[in-house]
């Protein structure tokens, strides 16, 4: 089997890309990637020589490339993880999200449909797009009540629009072309190789350097959290298990409000760093709230963990120390993403190529 996974060396996408690589040994993996400011190959540096995998770099967004990339490779299956993901930057640069979460999915159902035209319509699974989404797109939960596979979609940001609409576009496409599609959504995660400019790694290195930790308005936005592992691995099962046209929540059933999960990183930062138990809340600082922050999300995960079997492998306390002694451990890695280092080595690459 031949897969591309578009993404791959970004956040999520590098742990997906890892796993099948070293579990499929007889699967070839094809990770494209545009490498954007979010896609580091560092994260990759330990597969990167292994004979079923490979590297190419281009952008989803261009129709031609990816037409020609898929005539080329004939792949058997797409994993789709590429997308710009940051909702503070997509209230900024909306036109971006759009091009990139919604053309950019476009782009890759048409090939997928283009070059898979004699295999659709059969009973027989050989073929599959499967689509890797957000709990976003359902809108924002009050207290009590989870997110489900039926719930309406009521995205509040730019960012979760752009997904609900490549969803949308996903489903449109199994439906109208009997493209095999799957689609899953799944809640915040967190783990290693994590672009700091999220929640978890941001305060990580805000600490350790002494910075203030701006926290939006009270604090009291509620998240589910799950380990960035356990996501891979959900998507591993989905991929070889999931219902053709199906769709399957993802989440750790790990609610936190933000003030009480910043509180946490502090406190096993302040152990970690041999500080004054206390000392790094005091860098907490309240900033003005987000424009249209959804108050919480919360996944129900039930699907996927009574028909398919999956179920989260770690609980959060465990997680978030691993996640911290990994950055604690890899300050280099660190270093170079916050400097964008690593952007300029690889444009050269390329551009040399």
């Amino acid at each position: 089997m031949k897969i591309i996974i578009t993404g791959g060396a970004g956040f999520i996408g590098s742990h997906v890309v890892r796993l099948f690589v070293k579990k499929y040994p007889t699967y070839e993996i094809i990770n494209l990637d545009k490498l954007t400011y979010a896609g580091n190959l560092n994260n990759l540096t330990d597969i990167n020589k292994e004979k079923n995998y490979r590297f190419v770099k281009g952008d989803i967004t261009d129709a031609h490339f990816i037409q020609n990339l898929f005539e080329n490779e004939k792949p058997d299956a797409i994993i789709h993880l590429a997308a710009e993901s940051h909702v503070d930057r997509s209230i900024t640069n909306p036109l971006e999200f759009v091009q990139t979460n919604v053309m950019g999915t476009v782009n890759l159902l048409n090939a997928a449909k283009n070059i898979w035209k004699d295999r659709l319509g059969t009973l027989e699974r050989n073929c599959l797009f499967y689509h890797v989404s957000t709990d976003e797109v359902y809108g924002s939960l009050d207290e009590g009540g989870f997110f489900y596979e039926t719930t309406a979609y009521s995205p509040q940001s730019p960012y979760s629009a752009s997904k609900a609409s490549s969803d949308h576009f996903v489903r449109a496409y199994h439906n109208t072309y009997k493209l095999p599609t799957v689609v899953s959504n799944c809640s915040n995660n967190y783990g290693p190789n994590h672009f700091p400019e999220k929640l978890i790694p941001l305060f990580i290195n805000n600490i350790q350097q002494k910075k203030p930790l701006p926290v939006y308005g009270k604090g009291e936005n509620v998240r589910d959290w799950l380990y960035v592992l356990d996501h891979a691995r959900a998507i591993d099962v989905v991929f070889h298990q999931g219902k053709i046209g199906d769709t399957y929540n993802i989440g750790g059933f790990n609610e936190w409000k933000n003030i009480d999960l910043i509180k946490v990183i502090c406190r096993i930062m302040d152990k970690k760093l041999g500080r004054v138990e206390g000392e790094s809340e005091q860098l907490i600082t309240y900033v003005t709230d987000r424009a249209g922050h959804d108050l919480r999300y919360a996944i129900d995960a039930t699907k996927i963990m009574e028909e398919l079997g999956w179920k989260p492998s770690l609980q959060f306390e465990e997680g978030i120390e691993k996640t911290i002694d990994w950055y604690l451990e890899n300050k280099t890695w660190l270093e170079n993403v916050t400097s964008g280092e690593y952007q300029n080595y690889y444009q050269e690459m390329y551009e040399k190529k």
